[in-house]
């Protein structure tokens, strides 16, 4: 198995819709692993061109209760990926999604929600 960290910095909220029970965010995700076949000699890190993600492994990681998502695309997909000479790849995307979120509105306007934001990947 590959061990892969992971970060995620909440950049905003932009929506809560209390019809819809969800909420809409845009989050920025880091993912990190090593794939030895990538190790390379020297000491600087390459950053490549987010395109070049279809010919390497990644992650699949996905947002649990995801109604829709959407990658940053504008003039290029807004992802990084930057490998270091031990083979370590820096995976980073920006995201916006609207995700589930089930809201007991029965004490209102004195209520109080509690909204998650999930993520797992698949074992392939």
């Amino acid at each position: 198995p590959v061990s892969v960290g992971m970060s995620m910095d909440i950049a905003s909220i932009d929506t809560i819709s209390e019809i819809n029970m969800d909420y809409t965010a845009t989050i920025f995700l880091r993912q990190r692993w090593t794939d030895e076949r990538l190790c390379f000699d020297g000491n600087k890190s390459l950053s490549l061109d987010g395109r070049l993600v279809e010919m390497l492994w990644v992650p699949d990681t996905f947002i649990v209760d995801s109604k829709r998502s959407f990658l940053h695309d504008v003039t290029v997909e807004n992802r990084l990926i930057r490998i270091y000479p031990n083979g370590t790849v820096l995976y980073a995307i920006r995201i916006t999604t609207t995700v589930s979120c089930n809201m007991d509105l029965t004490k209102y306007p004195m209520d109080k929600q509690t909204c998650t934001l999930q993520l797992e990947s698949c074992k392939t």
